[in-house]
């Protein structure tokens, strides 16, 4: 069949390719002419087939043909006249010429939106479907006979451009194909369009688009998008027209933000790191992107009201003079014009075709400047853009600068800046009623700032931004290698601000500085590192399972992030605590909501800032101080939140298990008491044992969940044992945790140190044996004296519970009476952690297989590493932290089962 095609555009281009490869003769082309000498699509696809090509201004005057047009028209003798995409009215003399006369595409379902801006009014008119109509044409009303329709889903946030790339572009150039097959083997029908339902929408223009702003948010939303990107709905800000791109419903919280007075706004927009929110009449909201000023110049819409730094005149070096060299060339190549700093990419003629072409020539031939198309509709003057090509050769990105108001403090003979806001969002913000607590230095209990009280409200907040980060964000989307090197590029930071978090550790929570710098932040860094290396090697098993014959089954597993996650954590390890259950929620690919101590919150500040420093995406790690009465009871109950992780107390991790469970069943992983048992044998290397049982109690001033809890030391070798362990303790230095010669600093806060007194009183009268210690420390800030209590029986408070400080338990246990003091050092209701010293390698088996406890130590003690699983049994509670199993905690699995045949 004899074609003529009757249009312009890319997509006419398509069409024209189309239906040379399906075996049709076209006899002409027929389309505008060159603007700025530069042919359109269709031309150049023609002119390359040697097709013969038209172009005219015009094809009627007064809506009279053109007779030498008309003439050179007919004279191509086509048999159908197929018009893809056509800005210019045709003549019915051109139309009913041909025997088949002639079919348009419409990008809508007539009889609804007739007219030209047809895509624009399925948009504004919130229309939940669309799509488009094969006619056969008319006198230009778009009121004839349907061939075919094709109808697609309106995404809430669809634009002119995503409904038409994902759909009415390639599905339209298959249709017009197939509209041409059906003419060709005669069965194309003629459908009169119905009347009812029929409208014809006005073109729209910038004078008819301004916003009215006294309609529901979906209404503005529905007309802003409709005129995204041209012809750009706008609004008025004092006095002058500012046009509105990428808007999206904002089904958020009220962000935090800049006020701006909108002309006919019945509430003033904000201006928040995401945007500009504006509100509708019926109080809900919308959220535009970018905005544009009369004079061109396009903005994020989060910078609306800041000072625009990217257009700081840039000094040039003679490299960067022959860059903007060979952008002119380039511009020029693309528009076919002279072009100087004010030409106008847009206004020039260029379209979205031109921009892909010249982020790529850029790319080429400027040193490998990589650019967004974005950059191209933001700086579309050109020194606008070539100001931008010359910043990302510098590696300068249109971001803020990352800004917190700081702690500043001298000490530890440093300079230490530090923040003391809640962390949401990548953001340090002060809490939702701008509430704050003291958090106290225990050396000497002065003040050392205030922080931030987080809310309930703040936990919203800050989850909302999490799962937006999980199921929207670069995070869900980010490769496992691409997550491990971010995690790896974290504690590269950490490392390289060790010194730093190790004063604030001592500080906060009085931690010797030694032992803060090896281990609250040394092995803090270790376990990011190890479970970096973890990200990509989290993988599902295939699985053989009985086949559903003839047919063959498959079935493989998957572990996938839970989610949004909680984390709680305790005083005592503040930094390692956070480490030891975020680093393996990030490997996983989880996002997190993270609440420190109230008493110890600063160095989970200050990681926070290393956060962003490292570049990890907003809303994937937040953190919230304050009390766990408010804000881990709100995470406990988040709806939104799949998984907890909480080390503390055995009482709180109760209430934390029965608040998930009640809920949504949320998985928790829980880390508690712990009254871990050391039972020392008569052949044990005693000098190993001194020191080792010293480590075990008084490690970290004995605030340590594993410390030995109770030391059960065999009756030949007691009196020895005691007397050796008393000449120890007196050696110990107490003092500055600053001081890198102590070895005993401050208890962590004072109700603590309170209840270790308590504790001691309660042993005494008891009836065991205060041989040391028991009181605090004659000085100021709250320090108690290491503490030794033997004959210590097991009906005793002190034989049952922890104390969670520096206080040791010796009980005395019958020679030889192996299973006897087995039974006493399992008769609690904790099985944390365990431990014995002997020379007898039988005996240590037999012992470590009957403790019941998540650790046992063998001739060792506290002797921890960040690839073996960390937990206890009973009321310890369950789950692993460390190690290959601390991931599944953060995991879920998931079983596919393929069913397939025989390949035919």
């Amino acid at each position: 069949m004899k074609v003529a095609v009757i249009g312009q555009s890319l997509f006419g281009a398509e069409v024209y390719r189309l239906l040379q490869k399906d075996g049709h003769h076209i006899v002409g082309v027929f389309t505008v002419p060159d603007v700025n000498g530069k042919p359109d699509p269709l031309a150049l696809a023609a002119a390359k087939d040697n097709i013969p090509v038209f172009k005219y201004k015009r094809w009627q005057m007064k809506k009279v043909a053109i007779p030498e047009v008309l003439e050179e028209y007919k004279s191509v003798g086509a048999e159908l006249n197929v018009l893809p995409f056509c800005s210019q009215f045709i003549p019915m003399d051109v139309i009913n010429f041909p025997k088949y006369q002639s079919i348009i595409y419409h990008p809508s379902l007539l009889p609804r939106h007739r007219g030209a801006s047809a895509i624009n009014w399925t948009l504004m008119q919130g229309d939940k479907s669309g799509g488009f109509s094969v006619f056969w044409a008319d006198d230009g009303l778009d009121t004839g006979p349907i061939l075919l329709q094709k109808k697609c889903f309106v995404a809430p946030d669809d634009t002119v451009d995503t409904i038409y790339n994902r759909f009415l572009f390639p599905e339209g150039v298959k249709a017009m194909g197939e509209a041409v097959q059906m003419i060709h083997q005669g069965r194309a029908p003629r459908i009169t369009q119905p009347e009812e339902g029929a409208t014809y929408d006005p073109l729209l223009k910038k004078t008819n688009v301004k916003v009215d702003l006294n309609q529901s948010a979906e209404a503005i939303h529905n007309f802003i998008r409709g005129c995204d990107k041209v012809p750009g709905a706008w609004v008025e800000i004092n006095g002058e027209k500012v046009t509105l791109f990428g808007s999206r419903l904002w089904n958020r919280m009220e962000p935090r933000g800049t006020k701006v007075e909108l002309a006919g706004a019945s509430k003033p927009a904000i201006v928040h790191k995401y945007g500009m929110i504006i509100f509708g009449n019926d109080g809900k909201m919308v959220n535009v992107s970018q905005l544009q000023f009369e004079n061109g110049k396009m903005i994020q819409a989060s910078k609306f009201g800041k000072e625009d730094t990217s257009q700081t005149k840039l000094e040039l070096t003679p490299e960067e003079e022959t860059m903007i060299k060979n952008i002119k060339v380039v511009w020029g190549g693309i528009l076919n014009i002279e072009v100087d700093e004010s030409t106008d990419f847009f206004k020039s003629g260029a379209g979205s075709m031109d921009v892909v072409r010249l982020v790529e020539e850029v790319k080429e031939k400027c040193n490998g400047v990589s650019l967004q198309n974005e950059d191209v509709y933001m700086n579309a003057g050109f020194e606008d853009f070539a100001s931008c090509v010359i910043r990302r050769f510098r590696g300068i990105e249109d971001k803020e600068p990352f800004t917190y108001d700081a702690v500043q403090m001298r000490v530890n003979n440093m300079d230490l800046s530090f923040p003391h806001q809640c962390f949401i969002d990548n953001e340090f913000v002060d809490s939702s009623d701008g509430r704050t607590f003291e958090t106290i230095n225990p050396s000497d209990e002065s003040v050392i700032c205030k922080v931030s009280r987080g809310t309930p409200e703040d936990v919203d907040r800050a989850v909302e931004a999490a799962k937006v980060a999980f199921y929207e964000g670069e995070w869900g989307r980010m490769n496992a290698r691409d997550r491990g090197t971010l995690m790896y590029r974290l504690a590269d930071l950490m490392d390289e601000h060790r010194e730093e978090l190790a004063t604030l550790e001592s500080i906060d929570s009085g931690a010797v500085y030694t032992l803060a710098l090896k281990t609250h932040v040394g092995m803090s860094i270790d376990t990011f590192r190890y479970f970096a290396g973890w990200c990509d090697k989290i993988q599902g098993l295939t699985i053989p399972i009985n086949h559903a014959r003839p047919s063959k089954n498959l079935t493989y597993t998957k572990r996938e992030p839970i989610g949004v996650c909680a984390i709680v954590v305790p005083w005592n390890y503040p930094l390692m605590m956070l480490a030891w259950k975020m680093a393996a929620c990030l490997a996983a690919g989880n996002t997190v909501v993270l609440k420190p101590a109230q008493v110890t919150p600063l160095t989970a500040l200050k990681f926070a800032e290393l956060v962003v420093k490292a570049g990890f995406p907003p809303g994937v790690i937040n953190i919230l101080p304050g009390p766990g009465s408010s804000i881990g009871q709100a995470m406990s109950e988040h709806p939104d939140i799949r998984k907890l992780g909480f080390t503390g107390s055995t009482p709180i991790g109760k209430t934390i298990m029965e608040s998930c469970a009640k809920v949504n069943l949320k998985k928790v992983s829980l880390e508690l008491g712990g009254k871990s048992p050391l039972i020392i044998f008569s052949d044990c290397d005693m000098d190993k044992a001194v020191r080792m049982g010293m480590s075990s109690v008084f490690f970290n001033k004995g605030e340590n969940c594993i410390a030995a809890g109770r030391l059960f030391v065999e009756e030949s070798i007691h009196d020895e044992y005691v007397e050796r362990i008393i000449g120890e303790i007196k050696k110990m230095k107490i003092g500055d945790p600053l001081d890198r010669s102590t070895d005993h600093g401050p208890q962590n806060h004072r109700a603590h140190m309170e209840k270790l007194l308590e504790y001691c009183e309660q042993g005494v009268k008891e009836g065991a044996k205060l041989v040391y210690g028991g009181k605090q420390v004659n000085r100021k800030g709250l320090f108690m004296e290491p503490t030794l209590f033997t004959d210590v029986e097991d009906h005793m408070f002190i034989a049952q519970e922890e104390s969670f400080g520096p206080v040791m338990i010796i009980s005395k246990f019958q020679n030889g009476d192996i299973d006897g003091v087995l039974k006493s050092a399992n008769g609690t209701e904790y099985g944390l952690a365990s431990g014995v010293f002997t020379t007898d390698i039988n005996k240590a088996m037999y012992v470590a297989d009957n403790l019941d406890a998540g650790t046992v130590f063998v001739n060792t003690y506290n002797k921890t590493d960040v690839a073996s699983p960390f937990g206890g049994f009973k009321q310890s509670g369950f789950g692993k932290d460390l190690g290959m199993e601390a991931l599944l905690e953060y995991l879920k699995t998931k079983a596919v089962t393929v069913e397939y045949g025989q390949g035919s």
